[in-house]
């Protein structure tokens, strides 16, 4: 089970996802700058169309590397964007008919099963903001003005013959390039340009802000000990800590070396301390519903709950029994007489580490047994 969800899983296919993107850029750019092209489907295919896949492999590549940030997402239509765009990227290589090109095929027949193994995974629909839906509609709007216009004026522009040098000027004036080898020559056609540039420059610029605002955000959530969603949704067969208390830190020790983990507190001191040493931590009530939802707390593969209240932990474990009847809870309590009411709960495993402790202390007062190397044994001391 284990091995299958690190080779199978949802990681898995996004980082192979990444892994194409990358490998298609980087493939199209190598062989549009290759004049001669080795491989053994080479003379078998136009020079033409290696050229052409090698400038479209690079588009292609940018448009898969789209399709995994949006896997990262669990997004359904990134799913659908990269079972579409991996075999696209096999057949381009294939197309390009160069050595370089042949681990981009063999890397995006590997990711796609993979990818499509985990299809019930991408469940999330894509729901944009009335901010994101603004940025969409203007960007493409300025820019059907713009192509549209200096179309409708191209005898009065130096350098416009058709619908795409119509669409170039408007890019690259838009983008704030301006190569220059388009302009106006009259005074309405300067008059529109000027129209245009204000137009687009700005449904640009809104564009850009759009893109900007979640990595701020994600950077001030990080600041605040709080994770960004994409952290969240990436989870997967990973231990939930509920709470904070004097055991957290002894299991957080034991639980680095083992397993992913996130700690879920209402402590924001707590937080702050643990997001500055890289631990994934959640602000939050642990016996909330919401907060072991966004956790992944069907995706985990044990609970932990060990804080100084029995009764806070038994509404942790309850709620996440409720949500998921087949996980493993373990639960550290702190007085004896509650170990049947947290198994009532919805604990599978109660453990007392002052009873643990006392019975070690104990037997080593009396000489039984090698209660010192026990304890070292548990502190993993030599």
């Amino acid at each position: 089970m284990q091995w299958d969800r690190d080779w199978l899983g949802v990681r898995a296919s996004i980082l192979l996802t990444f892994a194409v993107a990358a490998l298609s850029v980087g493939t199209g750019i190598v062989n549009i700058s290759t004049t001669t092209v080795t491989g053994p489907l080479a003379p078998y295919i136009p020079p033409m169309v290696r050229q052409t896949v090698g400038f479209t492999g690079a588009l292609t590549g940018f448009l898969t590397l789209a399709g995994a940030f949006m896997l990262r997402s669990r997004y359904r239509a990134g799913w659908y964007l990269t079972v579409v765009m991996l075999p696209i990227t096999a057949a381009q290589g294939l197309l390009q008919a160069s050595e370089y090109s042949y681990p981009l095929v063999a890397l995006s027949l590997l990711a796609l099963p993979v990818v499509a193994l985990n299809r019930r995974t991408f469940d999330n629909e894509l729901d944009l903001s009335t901010t994101q839906l603004a940025a969409i509609g203007s960007l493409v709007a300025a820019q059907a003005y713009g192509t549209a216009g200096t179309y409708a004026f191209r005898d009065e522009f130096q350098g416009v013959d058709s619908l795409t040098d119509a669409f170039y000027y408007t890019l690259v004036t838009g983008s704030t390039v301006g190569y220059g080898d388009i302009y106006a020559q009259t005074e309405q056609a300067r008059l529109f340009a000027m129209s245009a540039i204000l137009l687009s420059v700005a449904s640009f610029a809104v564009a850009l802000g759009v893109v900007l605002t979640p990595m701020i955000e994600a950077r001030l959530s990080a600041a605040l000990g709080r994770m960004t969603e994409q952290q969240l949704d990436t989870l997967e067969n990973h231990v939930l800590v509920l709470g904070y208390g004097d055991l957290t830190e002894p299991i957080l020790e034991e639980l680095e070396t083992q397993a992913k983990f996130v700690v879920i507190t209402e402590d924001e001191a707590a937080t702050r301390r643990l997001a500055n040493r890289d631990v994934h931590v959640l602000t939050a009530d642990p016996s909330d519903e919401e907060p072991l939802e966004s956790a992944g707390i069907d995706r985990a593969r044990a609970v932990i709950a060990a804080t100084n209240s029995d009764a806070e932990d038994a509404l942790s474990i309850l709620t996440a029994r409720q949500l998921n009847p087949e996980i493993h809870i373990a639960v550290g309590v702190t007085q004896r007489e509650n170990v049947s009411k947290l198994k009532r709960a919805g604990a599978d495993t109660v453990i007392s580490p002052a009873a643990i402790g006392g019975h070690l202390l104990v037997e080593a007062a009396m000489g039984h047994g090698d209660s010192e190397r026990e304890a070292s044994d548990l502190l993993g001391e030599e």
